[in-house]
């Protein structure tokens, strides 16, 4: 009996070794601190602004000529639920200058009922910071079936699209679409530069729909993005890196 006992001991003695090289796990089942971020990537997610959209100065809009006519104008207003989602950004962006009560309003009159077609882009491409996540904007869609996309250039300058949804709803709503893992945002062998650049919203109307005059309001188009590779670039500046635009 006593030998059975004294090879027991010796295989739990074994077994307790092997385990403790295992991660330690705490009570609840979640791992201690000192593991965590071990062969975990480092990220550095925020929610940034890309455009307030606030004046129509900086956005052009267009539409075919055979389709209709189409018009672009600041306009007053402000989603109200925007400060309880926003909250933290917005008031970030307070402090360097504040969120004004101002939205962007776009006003087509269609000549036919057909798959009509038309864009709204700012002036010139807005860049977005790091590794974007997702892109998000409030609109006011008017419940019709229209589609609309989102239309950006990859790290190399290839232009993408990428369908938000439908705007079958009434009221403001913020619509959010992830950055799916084949838009290239940068490349490894670089630190100097990444990111992707925001051509403009894409609306395809539906058939059924598309006749009459049609409205549509945007406010507040922003990112959740991964600034870490971003941080990391300031580094060069201190000679931890060469600088590669020369």
């Amino acid at each position: 009996m006593k030998k059975q006992n004294a090879v027991f001991l010796s295989i739990f003695l074994i077994f307790f070794i092997s385990a403790s090289g295992f991660t330690q796990v705490s009570d609840t089942g979640e791992p201690e601190e000192e593991t965590i971020g071990r062969d975990v990537a480092e990220q550095m997610i925020k929610s940034v602004t890309i455009d307030k959209m606030e004046d129509a100065g900086f956005w052009y809009a267009s539409i075919a000529q055979d389709q209709g006519l189409i018009r672009i104008q600041t306009r007053n207003g402000d989603p109200v639920e925007k400060a309880k989602k926003d909250e933290t950004r917005l008031k970030e962006e307070e402090q360097r200058g504040g969120i004004g009560e101002y939205v962007l309003g776009v006003k087509v009159k269609f000549y036919r009922r057909q798959a009509n077609v038309f864009l709204i882009k700012p002036v010139k491409p807005l860049s977005i910071p790091g590794t974007a996540k997702s892109i998000s904007v409030w609109v006011v869609g008017r419940n019709y079936n229209h589609v609309l996309k989102i239309m950006i250039a990859d790290y190399y300058g290839r232009p993408r699209e990428i369908t938000v949804g439908k705007l079958n709803f009434s009221g403001w709503e913020k619509l959010t679409v992830a950055i799916p893992p084949r838009i290239i945002q940068s490349d490894y062998h670089f630190m100097e530069k990444e990111g992707i650049k925001f051509l403009g919203f894409k609306i395809e109307c539906d058939p059924n729909e598309a006749f009459g005059t049609y409205y549509i309001y945007f406010d507040d188009l922003s990112a959740k993005t991964d600034l870490f590779t971003q941080a990391s670039r300031e580094k060069i500046q201190g000679g931890y890196d060469m600088d590669d635009g020369w």
